[in-house]
């Protein structure tokens, strides 16, 4: 016999001789020393979404921010007693003055120790982002040209929906021939710089909103349709895709009904994304003249006027470039949150 076995029976014989437990000998544990199990309940998709979206403190703020933005370029224009493109020479190259901070010191309209309101005869009068040159509110120039980036952006989602969306799938989805000779006209396209398409352009169409949206029309799209076009080359061999096929399900119906909204999550990402883009591409094309023309008002455009006094009142091109610098960090803010959201790796962290 082994030496373990030797060893049972004095186990057995110390367990029989054990003393016995009474009821005074437990006690209940504390909940919170102990691990339990959370009851879960079943919430939506978008609601799940949502939740996932408030944890991200910066895109909550970045969308904060874009709601003000677009608050303030519907309101403030409807509001402003000047219109943006009302001259007053008298007023020319006013510094900012707002009501209650010039008590402090600050935004008083004082420019090297002079009192620019009172030596233009307007004391009772306030401009919270001063006057250019021509003595023009560029509060509501500031404003009127946000709606007018507000409008490129649009421009941008809905280009990106209707053809680099559709573009993309369509790609996807028939393969071989189709999707070759698809791609080889994206890398024509693509290999067009916006800069010459615009400036082309403009031998064609007056520069304005128009030409804008034509060049993000030409090229603008070209991104979102290759992510479309990957998002369908993942699905299109799902087994719900075959089991469609299957049914006779036509070809646009599994396309736009089947495939489209299971990765609508990551194009409405991408479009997010291209949408500061698209900002600064109205922005660049109005600064070097190829956009909104004068006396229209654009966030580039402000910049534009702004730059040549820019030494002598720097104030004119202060508020054009910090809205733009918010409405572009806010919108990435924004879709960065939408990214983790939708992410189904981000959510099971």
């Amino acid at each position: 016999m082994s030496e373990t076995d030797n060893k049972l029976p004095l186990a057995q014989d110390e367990y029989s001789d054990a003393e016995e437990f009474g009821p005074d000998d437990f006690t209940f544990a504390d909940n919170k020393d102990i691990g339990i199990d959370k009851e879960y309940f079943a919430t939506s998709y978008l609601k799940d979404v949502w939740n996932h979206f408030k944890k991200n403190k910066g895109s909550v703020i970045g969308l904060i921010i874009i709601l003000i933005i677009i608050l303030l370029a519907i309101i403030a224009p409807m509001v402003s007693k000047y219109t943006y493109d009302q001259i007053t020479l008298e007023y020319q190259s006013l510094p900012p003055r707002i009501p209650g901070l010039e008590k402090l010191g600050i935004f008083n309209g004082y420019e090297n120790g002079v009192d620019m309101y009172a030596k233009a005869g307007c004391k009772n009068l306030y401009f919270l982002f001063g006057t250019d040159i021509y003595g023009r509110d560029i509060w509501t120039r500031v404003w009127t040209g946000t709606r007018v980036s507000l409008i490129i952006a649009l421009s941008a989602v809905a280009i990106d929906i209707l053809i680099g969306m559709t573009y993309g799938l369509v790609s996807g989805y028939f393969g071989g021939v189709v999707d070759m000779v698809m791609q080889r006209i994206v890398e024509i396209i693509n290999g067009v710089p916006t800069l010459v398409a615009v400036t082309l352009l403009g031998l064609i169409l007056p520069p304005g909103i128009i030409s804008v949206v034509v060049a993000l029309m030409i090229t603008g799209w070209i991104g979102m349709s290759r992510i479309a076009r990957a998002e369908m080359l993942k699905l299109k061999e799902s087994e719900f895709i075959l089991a469609s096929r299957t049914l006779g399900e036509k070809n646009s119906s599994i396309i736009f009904r089947e495939i489209m909204p299971n990765s609508f999550g990551q194009l409405i990402v991408m479009t997010m994304f291209s949408i500061p883009n698209a900002i600064f591409t109205e922005a660049f094309l109005s600064f070097v003249g190829l956009g909104i023309q004068p006396p229209g008002a654009s966030l580039g455009a402000l910049i534009s006027d702004g730059y040549k006094s820019l030494t002598v009142h720097p104030h004119i091109i202060a508020s054009p470039i910090i809205v733009l610098a918010l409405l572009m960090l806010s919108f990435n803010l924004f879709a960065d949150g939408l990214r983790d959201a939708f992410d189904p790796n981000q959510k099971q962290r």
